[in-house]
């Protein structure tokens, strides 16, 4: 199956599970040849299709409740139930079991493809020892969240300078358009379910965000409240495109499993409702782009956070830490460079093929 077939197979699958925006699918398409970045983030399930083809070795690693869809991308901040601020992985929607080994090289191959677009200053080699060190380090200390208070002063300093000033972030959604169509039922009273108060009236919008999950249905709720706004999205949640690689056939969508079980300060305004998933949207729910920082010193300091923080997400799995650890100590040291380099020239190949067939 080539990338063309896949999609169109891939695409026909979703359908079958949630309503799909078809003019949002062709700026999926569109997005997805104008770079190997975005192509790779807007395909995980041609990833999840070739990792056990290209990787097949790596299939025998132990399985964690894992990410699935990560990249340098998937990290950002938000504010826990005690107000803290807290930097870490921010978008579940491919939850999967599957080998932890899948998490690290996407991420790795992410980084990579990154840098052949000259956005970072990375090369294999030392991707490959910051993220081993990051995720061996997490494994051995049992893991911790970071919590951008008194401890990760750096990163702090990084994350405050990226969150949105309140009042243009407010203006961008007071500037958003009103939903044309009707809002389900269900998706209505998933957002219901985070209000401070029951019954208050509100205004919804349309919004467009993201790669991967263009097509699928997004419900902004605006809210007045005791003096500010408050902005709830809802947005259609589908079972992991694992579950289309391996057939299709589990309708089992794992994200709460990953929110409630990883090591983690959670958001308490994000929980999967029913086929919705909602959450709130701040000014201090920021992305922190590794683009941003100056320096290949910075931008390893960065990654190496991203690996300890994926460690934090495979520590959520009972009894996962040693039986990762010994499989880490038993293969030899060229397994993750040889991963990410055959997977990054799958990347790269398919998205060649892809962007050919745009322009025909």
């Amino acid at each position: 199956m080539d990338i063309l077939t896949a999609t169109k197979d891939f695409e026909k699958w979703v359908s079958q599970r949630t309503p799909v925006i078809k003019t949002q699918l062709s700026d999926k398409h569109r997005q997805m040849a104008e770079s190997p970045v975005q192509f790779l983030r807007g395909t995980f399930y041609r990833w999840t299709q070739l990792f056990p083809e290209i990787c097949p070795d790596l299939g025998k690693a132990p399985a964690v409740l894992a990410v699935g869809d990560l990249h340098i991308a998937s990290f950002g901040t938000w504010r826990d139930g005690f107000g803290r601020l807290i930097w870490g992985i921010d978008d579940f929607d491919e939850a999967y079991p599957l080998p932890y080994v899948n998490d690290l090289v996407r991420l790795a191959v992410s980084a990579i493809v990154d840098a052949s677009e000259g956005e970072i200053k990375v090369g294999l080699s030392n991707v490959v020892d910051v993220i081993l060190d990051g995720y061996r380090s997490c494994l051995r200390q049992g893991g911790l969240p970071f919590v951008l208070e008194e401890k990760h002063t750096w990163l702090r300093s990084i994350a405050l300078k990226c969150l949105d000033i309140p009042a243009e972030f407010w203006k961008k959604m007071d500037a958003l358009p009103t939903a044309r169509t009707e809002v389900p039922g269900d998706a209505r009273k998933a957002i219901a379910r985070l209000l401070p108060v029951p019954e208050l009236p509100c205004r919804f919008v349309r919004r467009i965000a993201g790669v991967g999950s263009l097509g699928h249905a997004r419900y902004v709720a605006i809210f007045d409240w005791r003096g500010g706004q408050i902005a709830l999205e809802a947005k259609a949640a589908t079972p992991s495109a694992c579950a289309w690689a391996r057939g299709g056939g589990s309708s089992r969508i794992y994200y709460q499993n990953l929110l409630e079980q990883a090591i983690r300060c959670p958001d308490p305004f994000v929980r999967l409702s029913g086929k919705w998933l909602v959450r709130q949207l701040a000014p201090d729910s920021s992305p922190i782009d590794i683009e941003t920082m100056s320096g290949q010193k910075n931008q390893d300091k960065l990654l190496r956070a991203m690996a300890w923080e994926t460690a934090n997400v495979h520590l959520g799995t009972i009894r996962a830490g040693a039986r990762i650890l010994a499989d880490l100590n038993s293969r030899s040291g060229k397994w993750l460079r040889t991963a990410i380099r055959d997977m990054a020239a799958a990347t790269i190949s398919d998205w060649k093929a892809w962007k050919k067939s745009q322009r025909s």
